[in-house]
Parts: C-alpha cells; sequence; structure tokens
C-alpha cells in the first residue's frame, strides 16, 4: 500500500513538472513574438514621424521666403453709423453714458438743439478725405522725381508730369540743397498735396512750394514763413572720441561742431580730451510747420575736461542782432584764432623734426598734420582776405590766407577750393576740404601758422590768444542771463543721453 502510494506521489510530480516546463515555454515564445510586435510598432511609428516632418519641411523650403515678399496694402472701407441727436438718450450698450455723451454734446456746441428734433449728419467737404495718406521724406543728391515721389508713396503719372514740364517746380523740387517733402495721397496713390521746404541763408525764414491737385490739374504757390522754435537738451561722456559722444547723444553734426568752436580756445579737443569727460548743452531746433527742418546756436554749454569745468552762454546785445559767446565772467571766448582748423580730427604730425614720408630722410615740418577723410571741411581760423588760392607742387591745392597785424595760414593737400585770390573770409568759415593732392601719402590737411615770414608752432600760438571783454555798459544785462544760464546748466549736470539701440 505504502509502495503504491509513493508511485502515485512520483507521477504527479513528473506530470506537474511537465506542465511547468511547458507553460515557461508557452510564456517565453508568447514574450518573444510580443516583443517583435512590439518593436516593430515602435519602428513604425517613428518612421512614420520622421517621414511626415521631413515632407513638411519640404514643403515649407518650396514655398518662398517671406522677407523677400513685396509688402502689398489692403484698404478696407469702414460703415460708419451717422449719429443722430435727439430728445432721447443712447441706450446703456453705448460705450457712453447718457450724461457723459450729453454733457460731451453741449461742450461741443449743440446745447441749441430742442428736444425732438434730429440733427442730419453734417455733409462731407469737398476736401476732406477719410482714407488719405502722408508721408515726409528727406530729399537725396541727384535724385529724379520719380524716385523722389516713389519714395514718398505717390504713383500718379500726371503730378509727375506737371512737375517735369515746368522747368521752375523740377529745379525747385529737385536741387542740390537738402529739402524736406510732405505729401498727401489718396487710397489709389494718387497725389492730392505735395509740400517742400528748404532753408536758405536767412536766419528766421524758410521758403515753402505746395503742388496743389484742383479740378482742372495742379497748382503750385510759393512762400516764405517763419521758423518755430523748439529748445532741446542733451549731455553725454566721453569715452573714445567728442564725435563719437555727441553721435551717442543724438546730437546733429552741426550742434557738435558748434560745441566744439565754443570751446576750442581752452581746450585741445585733439590732444586735450580724456575718457570720463563729460558735457551739457541746451540748443535750438528750428520747424518749419512742425517738422525740423535745421539746427540752430547754442544756447547754454558746459564742458568738463580733466575735472575743470568750462561754461558757456549765448549773450547779443540789444538792437543786434549777432551775438557771441561768453564765460560767466563776462570773457568772450572768441579768439583770434581758432584752435584748429577742422572740427573733429586728430594730429598725425606735429611741427618738429620727422622722417619725410616721400623723401625719407629727416627734414623739419614746419607745420601740423590733421587725419581726416576726403571731402572734410576746412575752415579758417581767423578772419582775414585770401592771398593765394590754388596748385603749388608738393603743397597741391592749397590757401593762403593773410590776417590783420601780419600773420598768415596755409592750408594744403586741398581736394578742393571754395574761395578766390582777394576774396575777405571770416572766422570759421569754409574755403576748401580735405584731400591727398601735391605730395600727400593720404588725405590730411598740412596747416602752417607763419609770422613775418618766420614759422610758428601752430599749436602753441592759438593758445596765446587774448580774450576780448564785454563792455560795462552791457554787464548788468549780461549778468541777468548768465545767472539763468547757470540754474539751467546746474540742472543738466547730470544730464547724460544714453543710446538704447
Amino acid at each position: 500500500m505504502l509502495k503504491l502510494l509513493f508511485s502515485g506521489l512520483v507521477l504527479a510530480l513528473d506530470i506537474g513538472h511537465g506542465l511547468v516546463a511547458r507553460a515557461r515555454s508557452l510564456a517565453h515564445h508568447l514574450l518573444t513574438q510580443q516583443l517583435k510586435v512590439l518593436k516593430t510598432c515602435v519602428y513604425l511609428t517613428l518612421g512614420l514621424v520622421i517621414i511626415a516632418s521631413g515632407a513638411s519641411y519640404a514643403v515649407v523650403t518650396l514655398g518662398p521666403d517671406a522677407s523677400k515678399l513685396s509688402p502689398s496694402l489692403v484698404l478696407k472701407e469702414l460703415e460708419l453709423q451717422p449719429l443722430s441727436l435727439g430728445a432721447s438718450k443712447p441706450s446703456t450698450s453705448s460705450a457712453l453714458s447718457g450724461d457723459v455723451a450729453g454733457d460731451s454734446l453741449t461742450k461741443i456746441g449743440f446745447e441749441n438743439l430742442t428736444p425732438g428734433q434730429a440733427s442730419e449728419p453734417p455733409a462731407a467737404s469737398a476736401t476732406t478725405r477719410t482714407n488719405d495718406f502722408y508721408a515726409t521724406q528727406w530729399s537725396r543728391g541727384n535724385e529724379s522725381a520719380q524716385s523722389l515721389l516713389a519714395r514718398l508713396g505717390v504713383f500718379d503719372a500726371n503730378a509727375l508730369n506737371f512737375i517735369l514740364s515746368t522747368p521752375s517746380t523740377r529745379q525747385l523740387l529737385v536741387g542740390k540743397n537738402p529739402r524736406l517733402f510732405s505729401a498727401s495721397t489718396d487710397h489709389t496713390h494718387q497725389l492730392i498735396e505735395l509740400s517742400v521746404r528748404w532753408a536758405d541763408e536767412d536766419p528766421k525764414s524758410f521758403n515753402r512750394l505746395t503742388l496743389k491737385k484742383n479740378a482742372s490739374g495742379f497748382e503750385v504757390q510759393t512762400s516764405k514763413a517763419s521758423y518755430q522754435t523748439q529748445l532741446q537738451v542733451a549731455g553725454g561722456r566721453i569715452r573714445s572720441s567728442l564725435f563719437q559722444a555727441t553721435d551717442q547723444a543724438r546730437i546733429p553734426d552741426a550742434v557738435a561742431n558748434q560745441l566744439a568752436e565754443i570751446f576750442s580756445g581752452d581746450i585741445d579737443f585733439h590732444r586735450a580730451l580724456r575718457q570720463g569727460d563729460r558735457f551739457s548743452l541746451m540748443y535750438e531746433l528750428l520747424l518749419a510747420d512742425g517738422e525740423v527742418l535745421k539746427t540752430g546756436k547754442i544756447l547754454n554749454a558746459e564742458f568738463i575736461n580733466r575735472g575743470k569745468s568750462y561754461q558757456a552762454v549765448w549773450f547779443s546785445e540789444p538792437n543786434n542782432a549777432k551775438g557771441d559767446y561768453y564765460a560767466m565772467d563776462g570773457m568772450n571766448l572768441r579768439r583770434t584764432f581758432l584752435a584748429a582748423p577742422l572740427a573733429f580730427s586728430r594730429v598725425t604730425s606735429g611741427f618738429s623734426m620727422r622722417m619725410h614720408p616721400i623723401l625719407q630722410t629727416w627734414k623739419a615740418h614746419l607745420g601740423v598734420d590733421y587725419a581726416a577723410p576726403t571731402g572734410a571741411p576746412v575752415r579758417t581760423v581767423g578772419s582775414g582776405f585770401v592771398e593765394s588760392a590754388g596748385h603749388q607742387n608738393g603743397f597741391g591745392n592749397v590757401v593762403f590766407i593773410k590776417h590783420p597785424q601780419g600773420p598768415m595760414t596755409v592750408y594744403a593737400h586741398l581736394s578742393r577750393i571754395d574761395v578766390k585770390r582777394g576774396q575777405s573770409v571770416t572766422q570759421g568759415e569754409v574755403i576748401g576740404a580735405v584731400g591727398q593732392t601735391g605730395w600727400a601719402t593720404g588725405p590730411h590737411l598740412h596747416f602752417e601758422f607763419r609770422l613775418n615770414g618766420q614759422h610758428q608752432d601752430p599749436m602753441t600760438l592759438a593758445k596765446q590768444n587774448t580774450p576780448i571783454p564785454l563792455a560795462n555798459e552791457f554787464r548788468p544785462l549780461f549778468q541777468k542771463q548768465a545767472q539763468l544760464a547757470q540754474t539751467v546748466l546746474s540742472g543738466l549736470s547730470t544730464l547724460e543721453t544714453v543710446d538704447i539701440d
């Protein structure tokens, strides 16, 4: 009995072991097959994603570059509901409440409307258009009338033909001097009105030419109008050069030149500037019909060089349109001679012995060389008359100016000469432009100062000028203006315009 029982137990164990082995084999088979299917599904999904992405990129790259597409103008008429004014108040859904609307209407002149009386919308004026366009542009040198009109958004063949067929209009619209243009057009780019403004030697008024469209074509009107004056303040800090600092402070070049001229008797802007020097100023902007046409003069200015403050105020004597710049003690800042014939430049060769760049020998350099780009304006350092102007061997194009009490200044290697022999010139007047004529290895200005026929160091003589004091009779009036200027400058002392572009 025990033997039979033991045999049954062994048989059961063998059967269980077999079943476990088969189950394990079946599970392994199922897992292997399902893993292959799972891997296949994953690979298929990734493949579809890659193919779709590549196709999308290909489709996108086949399209045009959006940055190169020409802009298109889309215009849509707006249907405005006329405002009906009567006894009833607007509904509560209106943007304005009844009381606010009533007050607004009363303020603009509708208080006399009687109850029950409806007001018809006013008829549109013939000169009022709801979709006019306005553009302003500065003229460019040697630009055609067609190109100018295109920049203003005007594409009107009739207007162009009128301008080209009228010599006086063509000459005024397209000239060498900078001009400010303003154009008004309709939604089809047809010209409604064209205005051009430009400055001349008159410091108080500007010229205006207006071209208007009428029923028969176009009409032209010319006139002169007075400038509007706007005051502007600015300040900056020297980091590399005066020009870089004024440019970062967004100060116009004409004003920067004034700033250099005002303090040129006290500060050598070519060698004495230091990093950290500061300046602040108030100057005029001259507006024509609300647009800035040119800059005016500096009214007050301060320059801190090497820790020392230099201040200047513009003052003109009563009944005298001309004025000058004075220090706060009443001493005129204008000297007999300017410190340099160029507003912005650097000295490349001083008054000393040097190796001649062409002759390659040691030779005395009897002047000062200023590095500057070709075309930079050259100004006379003092008043006088032109003794000679023309071409002279090594000097190239050169101008000799004779000054009162005997001194003579020489300006050589010019690219052009703007004065003639015998002509009278005033201090700061442009007499030519920097060039590379004669024995010059690069664009620069060679400047000499001669006294009784002997060459003198220009850098030394410029600082030996004696300032001219203000007449005693005008001192009380000047003191009042100087005190006001000091108040303004003290408020501008911490001003520093920062370029955030």
